[in-house]
């Protein structure tokens, strides 16, 4: 009987980069072969069926010189199968079915095997394709993370309109925030979106209404004749919003970003006494937090709700398999600020 290869003694395909250039570079992703790690602890080793990627691998490529001679390897959205468990993982064995978001301070997911902590990681979705489902990850954690341990929007602000603006509607984050709120909140959700493709795509995913970012937004909002919003959550762009959503936000209403405006003024939000939250997905994973498995319950939910047809993936493009040139592609588009949903990548 022929043994299966020893993951821990055979090569794999991988891209990354060894220096820091922009995407137009031949060298900016490099298709490479490395050693196929092995579990032990709480990791498990997942072989990557499909990738998706994120602004984050943009940003990160163009800032982070690799340390030392070891590529640096990107991707962070998974879905795939479990190869091995280490000695500390419970729940998980090998044959089943995962997709996670991976840790920013470890190796990315763009490899054919990957290490993940396994308290970070959910059970796939059983009604979606590969591609499908690595879509969702990072962008579902970040925005149940916004919506529910940051904003808390099932809580109340007094005398305000039970709604919520989101700036970058039709971004990977946003897409799937739409559709989270409307599953579980009964909030009102206005999206913003600047082009007429992308304000039906909002609309397809149930925002209740879509209002252009490139134009006032008071006004839009005003004439909804809602009231003044309880919250609003900013994807992209948001030192350039600041004085805009101080002017309709309800007093005492809750802000929250993800991006990284290098000028950040809060001081219009004051008068009002808006709180102002920041999340960053890789918080629970980077700190190694007490409530770490959060993420893992998240993604099982996220999962339950695709299953149940309560969301649809937001994938909107498959770009081919795992490889350099196909991720260059994904760069580039995400680097044009024209991107809607999510662009994936399925084998190798």
């Amino acid at each position: 009987m022929t043994r299966p290869p020893d993951p821990r003694t055979h090569a794999m395909k991988a891209v990354g980069y060894k220096k820091s250039l922009p995407i137009e570079d031949a060298q900016s992703l490099i298709d490479l072969q490395i050693e196929r790690p092995a579990a032990s602890g709480h990791d498990l080793l997942v072989k990557v069926a499909a990738v998706s990627v994120n602004p984050v691998d943009v940003k990160i490529r163009a800032a982070r010189a690799p340390a030392g001679d070891a590529p640096e390897i990107l991707g962070w959205d998974a879905v795939g199968e479990v190869v091995e468990a280490g000695d500390q993982v419970s729940g998980f064995k090998p044959g089943d079915q995962v997709w996670y978001a991976g840790a920013i301070n470890r190796p990315g997911t763009n490899a054919e095997y990957h290490l993940v902590d396994a308290r970070i990681v959910g059970r796939a979705p059983v009604s979606a394709s590969h591609a499908e489902a690595a879509a969702l990850p990072l962008t579902a954690l970040t925005a149940h993370e916004m919506l529910f341990d940051r904003l808390r929007v099932n809580d109340a602000v007094p005398g305000a309109a039970k709604a919520i603006v989101i700036i970058g509607g039709a971004g990977g984050v946003g897409s799937i925030a739409i559709q989270l709120l409307r599953a579980l909140t009964d909030l009102t959700v206005i999206a913003t979106a600047s082009r007429a493709e992308t304000q039906a795509w909002v609309k397809s995913l149930g925002a209740h209404h879509a209002i252009d970012h490139s134009q006032p937004l008071a006004a839009q909002i005003e004439a909804l004749g809602i009231g003044a919003p309880s919250f609003v959550f900013s994807t992209n762009y948001s030192d350039s919003y600041v004085s805009q959503i101080s002017e309709f936000i309800a007093p005492q209403g809750r802000f929250g970003l993800i991006d990284d405006p290098e000028h950040f003024d809060i001081r219009p939000f004051k008068a009002k006494a808006i709180s102002i939250h920041w999340e960053l997905m890789f918080t629970r994973s980077l700190f190694t937090t007490p409530d770490i498995a959060r993420q893992g319950e998240i993604l099982t939910e996220v999962a339950a709700l695709l299953d149940a047809g309560k969301i649809k993936s937001t994938a909107t493009q498959t770009l081919g398999l795992v490889n350099a040139e196909n991720l260059k592609r994904a760069h580039a588009i995400l680097e044009s600020g024209k991107a809607k949903g999510k662009l994936v990548l399925e084998g190798f």
